[in-house]
């Protein structure tokens, strides 16, 4: 989603900070059908995580089990979705992007929302959990605004807090692999929650530690230093300003990297917002998350379903909650955190685990351009391989989904006719991206170079 603060294209999902402290936190699988969601589209289970038992502090989750799963349950990949922001409900990834059902009209603008079912899901053959963080995000609740995260290791402290404390529900889950996933914003929650849990585990016994297998981060905000510098070449090459207006920007983009290298990271954040406020007036765009598109992403529909009380009752949650698309309260609280890089994060972890960055080839805010340019920069002993190793043409059922390069732990991949949301738009090929990363088979697998058809794409 969103990479920094509130904006005019409405995909930030910062939501109402409740300020009542709740002690006892329902865990939910509730089955009680209601008009606007089905039975069958429930979450297995929903409720709240505590991250902090003296104030009630808590993240709100959904998790919706694998539907055909290949392996025994207690052996099935466990994805966890992280939405972006800073702030944004995981609930936008859940109803508009990878979960299982989709909130849509019926038929027209007039009717009532339905949900409908996604056959992109991302937990065809994986466990999926969606995590409203941080707190005070979706339906997430933080006791203060103050509690609210400041930087990523206060993120990266609560994550893994509810982390750890779902797994603990059920014995079955001890084992299974986890992948840690998200976009935009998150390309600094993913890596600051995955180095977190890197460095828990060497800490602890072998019964305490997290299974973490893996961390994919689509059209991330990662580091911001380098990525704020390459909107002007981005949309001069892609034909969408002149040389004059390249100049202009270039000189917004230089203010910016300047006031980031000074630390000032209030007005670097600022700055960073005048960049992109001023690409958007020079392309007249509809939303620079997708230049193909003639209006912006439909996230206002998450929020119009889950303002219903018996939607809110089915997830278990407080009906007295407020769901908003912005919480200007949880953007400020990470304002200065915006301009901050993680890049030495993921340059940790890809020696640890394995890493994928992926982008839809028509964003213009964090997309192939802006990922490409820190990626080049990564202090790792596998990079010159990595930059040096042929990019693989990636087809699905004969049709040209993308482009993969692979060497080592770290994958990048393109995913084409996808903007900032990239299982929203390309939900099939998200899938099997996902999926074929996870299981290491076809272009992920050891024969990288063999371009193997998509019906083997449900065999291990």
């Amino acid at each position: 989603m969103k990479s920094t603060g509130p904006d005019p294209v409405n995909l930030l999902l910062l939501p109402f900070i409740c300020l009542s402290v709740f002690h006892h936190l329902p865990v939910v699988s509730s089955k009680t059908e209601v008009p606007s969601f089905p039975d069958e589209a429930l979450p297995t289970k929903s409720g709240y995580l505590t991250v902090n038992s003296t104030t009630g502090s808590a993240i709100f989750y959904a998790f919706y089990e694998a539907q055909e799963p290949i392996s025994q349950l207690s052996r099935t990949p466990l994805l966890i979705w992280l939405q972006g922001g800073p702030g944004c409900s995981s609930m936008v990834g859940n109803f508009i992007e990878l979960g299982p059902w989709r909130v849509n009209f019926h038929k027209a603008k007039s009717d009532p929302l339905v949900l409908e079912s996604n056959s992109g899901s991302w937990n065809r053959i994986f466990g999926l959990l969606f995590l409203d963080n941080p707190i005070g995000a979706g339906f997430s609740i933080a006791s203060t605004p103050e509690e609210i995260p400041r930087d990523q290791h206060s993120v990266a402290k609560h994550l893994y807090a509810a982390i750890t404390s779902f797994i603990e529900q059920d014995p079955s889950f001890k084992f299974r692999p986890i992948y840690i996933t998200g976009e935009s914003y998150a390309g600094k929650y993913v890596p600051a929650i995955g180095y977190y849990t890197v460095q828990k585990n060497a800490q602890s016994p072998v019964s305490e530690r997290v299974n973490l297998a893996g961390v994919a981060i689509g059209n991330g905000l990662t580091d911001p230093l380098i990525q704020v510098g390459t909107h002007a070449v981005n949309a001069y090459f892609s034909g969408l300003i002149d040389e004059m207006q390249k100049s202009e920007l270039e000189k917004a983009q230089w203010e910016a990297v300047k006031l980031t290298k000074a630390r000032n990271w209030t007005e670097a954040a600022n700055a960073r917002t005048r960049v992109l406020d001023l690409l958007g007036e020079m392309t007249g765009l509809a939303t620079l998350y997708d230049f193909t598109r003639k209006e912006p992403y439909k996230t206002e529909l998450v929020t119009q379903f889950l303002q219903n009380k018996e939607v809110k009752r089915a997830l278990g949650v407080n009906e007295t909650l407020v769901f908003e698309d912005c919480s200007e309260i949880v953007g400020d609280a990470l304002h200065e955190d915006v301009m901050k890089s993680v890049k030495y994060m993921v340059e940790f972890l890809v020696k640890k685990t394995k890493v994928l960055l992926y982008q839809g080839h028509f964003d213009l805010r964090d997309g192939v351009v802006s990922t490409e340019a820190w990626m080049k920069t990564m202090k790792w002993e596998g990079i010159h391989e990595f930059l040096m190793t042929e990019r693989k043409v990636w087809k699905e059922n004969g049709l040209l989904a993308g482009y993969v390069r692979k060497a080592g732990n770290l994958s990048q991949v393109v995913v084409l006719g996808a903007g900032h949301l990239v299982p929203t738009d390309q939900a099939l090929n998200s899938q099997a991206m996902i999926e074929d990363w996870v299981l290491e088979r076809r272009l992920f697998g050891p024969q990288q170079g063999e371009d193997l058809s998509s019906e083997f794409r449900g065999c291990l």
